[in-house]
């Protein structure tokens, strides 16, 4: 694609955004491997650190990929079903606490999704996986078409 060629159709836009965070996930992962310390979640280090960085900025862009989601109105049978989760609006409050300055380090917005769900990590990195197959699959389809 050249500079001058913007492909302003749905599937581009939010495929972008996924494509941003989900690199801040693969960063995010390789992170976790390097560091093999024990975290019980009393260590406010990871606010400072590679997996803290890069995991705050994937979940604030997963979060910008269900917002474009539902702008577009777009549906698949695996994804929205997993939009229905209460975990949705901890990420939308966390994205909120990671793209605008709170006054307070250890900000409700984060503490939510990070420490008082533990089924949020799990529906966290499935939603990705379940968006990237999506595209995946869109992608494998349309290049058929053409």
């Amino acid at each position: 694609m050249h500079a001058n060629e913007t492909p302003d159709n749905e599937f581009s836009v939010v495929h972008r955004y996924w494509i941003w965070g989900n690199r801040m996930r693969e960063h995010c992962c390789a992170a976790l491997d390097r560091d093999k310390r024990p975290r019980d979640g009393s260590d406010l280090s990871w606010f400072a650190d590679d997996i803290g960085m890069f995991m705050s900025y994937w979940y604030a862009g997963l979060y910008v990929i269900i917002e474009g989601w539902k702008e577009l109105v777009l549906h698949d049978p695996k994804i929205d079903p997993l939009l229905d989760s209460p975990h949705v609006e901890e990420l939308r409050r966390y994205r909120n606490g990671v793209c605008h300055f709170q006054k307070k380090y250890l900000d409700d917005r984060f503490m939510e999704i990070c420490h008082q769900s533990p089924s949020s990590v799990p529906w966290v990195r499935k939603l990705t996986r379940t968006f990237g197959e999506y595209f995946l699959r869109t992608l494998r389809s349309n290049r058929g078409k053409a």
